[in-house]
């Protein structure tokens, strides 16, 4: 499988799992559960550009943004007071395997995103 096709996965796999933390944010209660259209609104863009504009450098600058949000979500919830306690708590397994899986993702397509626009910067093949 090429680079594009690896940066495609890692990115669609981590839009799965930042949708199934702020899930489970809101469920806990650390998120408000209310009505947002620009979170939609961003999520479709980060589809889009995953899905749609992939072979393209924009495509690569959304998932080197995915990437980001997803390898950030860890650090910030990491450093959080209550931490400790949410990850005691019941489901505390899955929130914390989502921070972990999260942070290694978010890592690898962010260095795929870089590699892909190297790649197109210098004119090479766009796999």
């Amino acid at each position: 499988m090429n680079n594009n096709g690896v940066l495609k996965i890692t990115s669609l796999l981590s839009l799965l799992l930042l949708t199934l933390h702020v899930t489970d944010d809101i469920v806990r209660g650390i998120s408000k559960a209310e009505s947002s259209n620009t979170a939609l609104v961003v999520l479709v863009v980060f589809l889009y550009g995953t899905l749609v504009l992939a072979e393209r450098r924009w495509g690569h600058v959304i998932m080197f943004l995915v990437g980001l949000l997803a390898a950030g979500i860890p650090v910030i919830h990491m450093r959080g007071v209550h931490y400790p306690e949410i990850a005691a708590s019941t489901g505390g397994f899955f929130f914390v395997w989502t921070l972990w899986a999260l942070g290694a993702l978010g890592g690898v397509t962010m260095i795929l995103s870089v590699r892909g626009l190297w790649s197109l910067r210098r004119g090479g093949s766009r796999n």
